[in-house]
């Protein structure tokens, strides 16, 4: 495929700046912004009613996006909220048992990396955490998971930092039931990143993910799917979580059936209207993952051809974390360095977009990126 920048030519215009961290915030296309105007309209015009609109189109419409991309056997399985974090409190709070006995890695998102080690302080969990840059990573945690006796089983699809994919993840599966453990995965650098089909364990995995980053929704649109029977009652509920068919004790608090019985309270519906113009925009373009994928797969080889060749001066001293194989890839390039964050610095002042991570920096593309993006981002480079 070819770059489709014109889907962009709004965030594309902003003068003098190359953005090349599509990982980090996705630009938003030219159709979120019709979405976004669209949820003011709704706002102003239809007031108290917009909500008739916002849960009763909107919200169904976000929800079959999700399960058509993780191939879910059903929607109702997939609830939303403002963020992964609030979703994060509200399963944890559902196990049960105290202190919840948590198996993670030291690779994880600072969304559940800060809360986890607050939670271990407080002894409202029991962290175990397995190195995510262990060289036989995949082996060792399967080992612990499989050997350990765990309430939740917390890991990454694809690593934030490192870009490693863990592909292998799905295979716990077999472990996962609804009295414990759990499996959960931060599906957030996978979704819309990484073809994801869910089919086969879509009934015993839970899964994190969001708007933010590949599906170029924005902030404001987190979702979890929840497979049925698992933790039907949080403790941490909002009074969304009522609404539908209920279940729970005579006289006492009721819960949603479906996933929406992690809801929490009222929200900001904007994110989702952008979720869904960013969605229907993909499939009215013939845009799928496995389509985009490509794509960068094809940009990632030709940006490492030109590190190594010496055309993006000092990146060629980085060590690559996630260098091409044949499996799936993260859509972002990891390298590390010493001087990543004085790099990071120096293009930002001429208006090139990375991110670092510790002495990692991070390069993200996406259908907005072209071989002249490259080549123009090689040549910043070399003033370093």
């Amino acid at each position: 495929m070819t770059a489709r920048k014109d889907l962009f030519s709004r965030a594309l215009s902003v003068p003098g700046r190359l953005h090349m961290a599509a990982h980090s915030h996705h630009l938003w296309p030219d159709a979120t912004l019709a979405a976004h105007l669209e949820a003011w309209e709704d706002g102003a015009v239809l007031a108290d009613h917009k909500w008739d609109k916002a849960l009763g189109r909107i919200y169904p419409a976000a929800q079959a996006l999700v399960a058509g991309e993780l191939a879910l056997p059903a929607a109702d399985t997939v609830v939303f909220a403002p963020n992964t974090h609030a979703l994060l409190a509200a399963l944890v709070s559902a196990v049960g048992r105290k202190p919840v006995r948590v198996l993670s890695t030291t690779g994880e998102f600072h969304s559940f990396r800060r809360q986890a080690q607050r939670w271990d302080e407080a002894g409202e969990i029991a962290l175990t955490l397995v190195d995510a840059d262990a060289p036989d990573f995949p082996e060792r945690f399967a080992a612990v998971a499989r050997g350990g006796d765990f309430d939740l089983i917390f890991v990454s699809h694809v690593f934030f930092k490192t870009g490693h994919v863990f592909d292998r993840v799905w295979d716990l599966a077999a472990l996962s039931r609804p009295e414990g453990p759990w499996l959960v995965v931060d599906g957030y650098h996978g979704f819309r990143a990484v073809p994801t089909n869910l089919s086969s364990v879509a009934d015993r995995v839970f899964y994190l993910g969001g708007g933010y980053k590949y599906a170029m929704a924005g902030e404001g649109c987190a979702f979890l799917h929840a497979p049925p029977g698992f933790g039907p009652r949080p403790v941490l509920t909002g009074w969304y979580a009522e609404f539908g068919d209920l279940e729970g004790p005579p006289g006492g608090v009721g819960y949603a059936r479906d996933a929406g019985r992690f809801l929490g309270a009222t929200f900001d519906p904007s994110g989702l209207y952008r979720f869904v113009a960013a969605g229907r925009m993909l499939e009215a373009e013939g845009l799928t993952t496995a389509t985009i994928a490509g794509h960068v797969r094809g940009l990632r080889t030709l940006l490492l051809d030109r590190i190594a060749a010496g055309q993006a001066g000092p990146l060629a001293e980085a060590i690559v974390l996630n260098p091409p194989d044949e499996g799936p890839q993260a859509r972002f390039l990891a390298l590390r360095h010493p001087r990543a964050a004085a790099w990071k610095a120096a293009l930002a002042e001429r208006g090139v977009v990375v991110d670092v991570r510790d002495d990692v920096l991070r390069v993200g593309l996406s259908i907005y990126h072209d071989a002249t993006d490259i080549a123009a981002f090689c040549a910043h480079c070399i003033c370093l």
